[in-house]
């Protein structure tokens, strides 16, 4: 009901496209367990040690699912799948099913949302969808704020959660005593060890506390268990709940509430992809919710530092806006179209056709293209390119380099792209035509130069590493077969004042 279709329709969709529709099916899954996973990493960082022991800690050194597969029988790996399938699906209802009945409700108009996956526009949605999914997103949520906001949000629930229900001690710990624990940790080790247990209680709790004493990483504190227990932590899960429940609300109204009144000014009454709107509204919020935490920083300072604080920031903006057009808009797009050229024209138009370039399109596959260039940069060996990478993630936004961004960085990387696409483009329309050939041929060589020249770039790079790697291998063997011993010798600089001159130490090898 979300997005108006039925089980008709996924069935017709996966008869007809069935790699592409489980693929899609996998990646809002593999998105949806990634994104509970790091929320279940940030619920560590504030609830107590012990709290979450039920769930798998993934920073746990000790934890080896690798291992765990293979050493536990099948049945065992059958219970955490039916588990797991709960677990998730149950959230699934929750935050979704239920949320979505709701709205329509409440706001019959609201939904559907508008996805057009199988229309005939010239620009591709999936592209697109796929950039939310691996820019648009990772980039709100791996902000230091934004995470600093979820998790003081995080804190302020369970604070008020623990005070209503008497759960602080058991949600949060007790702080006086981690203090006291802090400043005589050597007298009260021995008399916690020895009241950990009564004071949890026994069955599962106390058996799963000495897993925990055992795994060190993960710790465990001990905390005050109030009367009618079970009933409280009961209330909890249903005030969890209910948080959860609103919280989905919020999510799937309000971004696109804001996206699609801010669309509406340019575009009117038509209907526009929802991932537009909300993309659109989910920075609107963000942009509004951290200009207003800025100002409420700002102002016990004075109105001199606030403008002073607002120069500062208009030159960071432009000089951010000016690395963006250039990283972030001219290099995706010489990328893509590139990537157009070299892979995709050749693969799926024939030579009787001609190709068409849909910019927008290639601009958002070629952030894509960066992104993985970018990382795969980051994680090989050390060159130009990786330590200017570094240098520029190492000054950030509010240390930006304009001078060193461009020089160093953009400058390079826009002329290389140019001179991929110029110059096969100049040889197949400028030289290849004064050599007198049919029209064909001349075809032919304008649609096939570029998927040549880089097999000829690939080639030249193989056959340069094997140059090297030979050349490795006869200094190897003629060190194993005639080197005798290596010397070290002081190295001394010659005076230039000096009339005589000695002969420079050398080492010297027999």
């Amino acid at each position: 009901e979300m997005f108006d279709a039925t089980l008709k329709d996924r069935e017709l969709s996966f008869q007809s496209a069935p790699g592409t529709t489980m693929f899609l099916h996998w990646l809002v899954g593999m998105v949806y367990v990634f994104y509970f996973a790091s929320f279940i990493l940030l619920l560590r960082e504030v609830l107590r040690p012990g709290v979450l022991w039920f769930l798998r800690n993934l920073n746990d050194p000790d934890f080896n699912p690798v291992q765990e597969m293979i050493h536990l029988p099948i049945y065992r790996h059958l219970r955490r799948f039916i588990l797991s399938v709960i677990v998730f699906g149950s959230i699934v209802l929750l935050m979704l099913w239920l949320p979505i009945r709701i709205i329509k409700y409440l706001l019959p108009n609201f939904l559907p949302y508008n996805v057009m996956l199988y229309s005939d526009a010239p620009v591709s949605e999936l592209s697109l969808e796929l950039l939310l999914l691996q820019v648009v997103l990772p980039a709100l949520l791996e902000q230091g704020h934004t995470r600093q906001w979820l998790k003081g949000l995080v804190r302020a629930w369970t604070v008020t959660a623990g005070y209503l229900l008497d759960l602080h001690s058991y949600l949060l710990g007790d702080q006086e005593e981690n203090e006291n624990n802090a400043n005589q940790q050597p007298n009260n080790q021995h008399a916690r060890n020895n009241n950990a247990i009564p004071v949890v209680g026994e069955g599962l709790h106390a058996a799963h506390q000495a897993i925990l004493q055992q795994g060190g990483p993960v710790g465990f504190q001990p905390y005050r268990r109030p009367l009618k227990f079970p009933l409280r932590i009961f209330l909890l899960i249903v005030f969890m709940c209910i948080t959860l429940l609103i919280a989905s609300l919020i999510c799937l109204t309000l971004p696109v509430f804001a996206g699609r009144w801010l669309m509406s000014f340019w575009t009117g009454t038509a209907k526009i992809h929802e991932l537009y709107t909300a993309a659109c509204g989910l920075y609107v919020c963000w942009l509004t919710i951290r200009a207003v935490t800025v100002l409420v920083a700002w102002m016990p300072q004075g109105r001199r530092v606030i403008f002073q604080k607002v120069k500062e920031w208009s030159l960071m903006i432009m000089k951010t806006l000016i690395v963006a057009i250039l990283l972030a808009g001219v290099v995706p797009l010489l990328l893509g179209l590139l990537f157009e050229l070299v892979i995709v024209a050749p693969l799926r138009v024939p030579l009787d056709q001609t190709p068409l370039f849909y910019p927008w399109q290639d601009w958002a596959l070629g952030v894509l293209h960066a992104k993985i260039i970018a990382a795969i940069t980051l994680m090989g060996p050390q060159w130009w390119l990786k330590t200017v990478i570094e240098q520029v993630y190492a000054n950030g936004i509010r240390n930006i380099d304009l001078h060193f961004i461009i020089r160093k960085l953009a400058a390079p990387v826009i002329s290389v792209l140019l001179l991929s696409l110029c110059v096969p483009y100049i040889i197949a329309s400028g030289v290849v035509p004064l050599l007198g050939v049919t029209a064909e041929m001349q075809n032919l060589v304008q649609r096939r130069i570029y998927p040549f020249l880089l097999m000829v770039v690939v080639l030249m790079g193989i056959l340069s590493f094997q140059v090297r790697q030979f050349k490795r291998l006869y200094e190897h063997i003629k060190n194993d077969k005639y080197l005798v011993g290596q010397r070290l010798v002081n190295y001394e600089r010659k005076s230039g004042k000096q009339g005589t001159s000695t002969t420079p130490p050398q080492s010297s090898q027999e």
